[in-house]
């Protein structure tokens, strides 16, 4: 009798050791982004580093094709079967789904701390008090150059806009190579890698960015013209038939080796570095004359948030915090470069061309795109009007005073702030 009953108190005792085991199972947390191309550096370097320090949490990563992001990510948002953790397009996209109530506020996660301002502008709201997404990573623009061009005609990288005009006429002068490849038949080149690649030199980075959301600037003041002018000096070295060359030419174009220079994003890196054959540096846009402040488009590209319905938010909150870390930083920075974190904590990078950009922040001042905060809400849409404009700058199709007068006249036409500029 007695051995029965001992039998059963073993067995009791293993079944609920059983249901103990069960209940204390690893938590799983899902992600969703965009970034398809990614996965393999998801799957072997960013989740094995967290879930080693973090036991009983386990990361899978599920991306969708950045083309059916928006859509596919809305439908699962409302139907409760999105991801935990959501990948966050910058500015009003993810600001859309805040204020609908799919991503937490994230004012207490800790780990914000580890992020200035203009790292979080893009997903905080336009009052400035509820951030909802975590800041991963910013696109830094500038000039891409291959160093054997430049060795063989014997030129230097350029500190000023003088010197940058002379540095391309030596280029065109030579014929070897196009002196800068870049299209206007994609339209949007023109302006990412033209207007807001040059511009905060000329409006000086976040105090014109600012301005002009404040509407105390126009963007008919000189500071938002003079790039423009700027733009219009560069058709005779863009080479022949670019009206016709689109973006994925001029990429080829420059790893060919056909071309000089690139206007550039620094997400080019990594493809390039697969593409060229021949070293490559890269300078800032120039200033106007030595000693000027200098500015450069730090632009927030990615963050990640949490699904206001996750069934696991300690879990996601725990995750957002490492990914606000430095650890998350070092790993995300050099398995991607060119994609740079925006923690304030520095980060040591591997790749010598993205070490190259990002020394830029210990010089210049940062800044984002000026057109995606706020000021492309409306139609006409600015982001959109500032392609057209800049090409037909470009082109000559347009002078900059006109074409800044049409964008601000659209830009009045729905913004309050801008109504005092509006011409009856």
């Amino acid at each position: 009798m007695k051995k029965t009953v001992l039998k059963g108190i073993i067995l009791a005792t293993t079944m609920l050791a059983g249901i103990t085991s069960a209940m204390a199972a690893d938590v799983t947390l899902k992600i969703e982004s965009w970034r398809s191309d990614d996965l393999q550096i998801w799957q072997k370097k960013i989740i094995p580093a967290f879930e080693a320090s973090h036991p009983g949490i386990k990361v899978k990563f599920t991306p969708t094709a950045p083309t059916e992001y928006n859509a596919a990510l809305n439908a699962r948002l409302k139907g409760g079967t999105a991801g935990d953790l959501i990948t966050c397009r910058p500015f009003d996209a993810s600001l859309a789904l805040f204020k609908q109530g799919h991503l937490a506020p994230l004012t207490d996660l800790e780990g914000m701390k580890n992020f200035g301002s203009v790292a979080k502008s893009a997903w905080i709201t336009d009052d400035g008090k509820t951030p909802f997404c975590v800041p991963m990573a910013s696109v830094i623009h500038g000039f891409i150059y291959n160093k054997d061009a430049f060795k063989k005609l014997g030129i230097t990288p350029p500190s000023t806009v003088k010197e940058f005009f002379a540095m391309l006429d030596k280029i065109k002068k030579d014929g070897t190579y196009v002196p800068m490849a870049m299209g206007t038949h994609d339209q949007w080149e023109a302006a990412t890698m033209g207007l807001e690649n040059i511009g905060p030199n000329y409006w000086k980075g976040e105090e014109g960015r600012m301005a002009l959301i404040r509407g105390e600037q126009s963007l008919t003041d000189e500071p938002w013209v003079a790039p423009y002018r700027q733009l219009a000096k560069w058709k005779p070295y863009l080479g022949d038939g670019f009206e016709a060359q689109t973006y994925a030419d001029s990429q080829n174009m420059f790893t060919l080796g056909r071309a000089a220079i690139y206007p550039a994003g620094s997400w080019e890196i990594s493809g390039f570095n697969k593409q060229a054959d021949f070293k490559m540096g890269a300078f800032p846009p120039p200033v106007e004359k030595k000693g000027d402040t200098c500015y450069i488009s730090d632009h927030t590209d990615i963050a990640m948030g949490m699904n206001a319905r996750t069934k696991h938010p300690k879990e996601a909150r725990i995750f957002l915090n490492w990914v606000a870390s430095p650890q998350f930083a070092k790993i995300y920075s050099n398995a991607l470069p060119g994609f740079f974190s925006l923690s304030n904590k520095p980060v040591e990078l591997q790749d010598p061309l993205a070490r190259e950009f990002v020394s830029w922040r210990d010089k210049c001042k940062s800044t984002i795109r000026f057109t995606y905060q706020i000021l492309s809400r409306g139609k006409p849409n600015l982001e959109n009007e500032t392609w057209s404009a800049s090409v037909n700058v470009i082109t000559g199709k347009e002078t900059p005073e006109a074409a800044a007068e049409r964008l601000e006249q659209g830009l009045a036409s729905w913004y309050g702030p801008h109504k005092k500029y509006l011409k009856k």
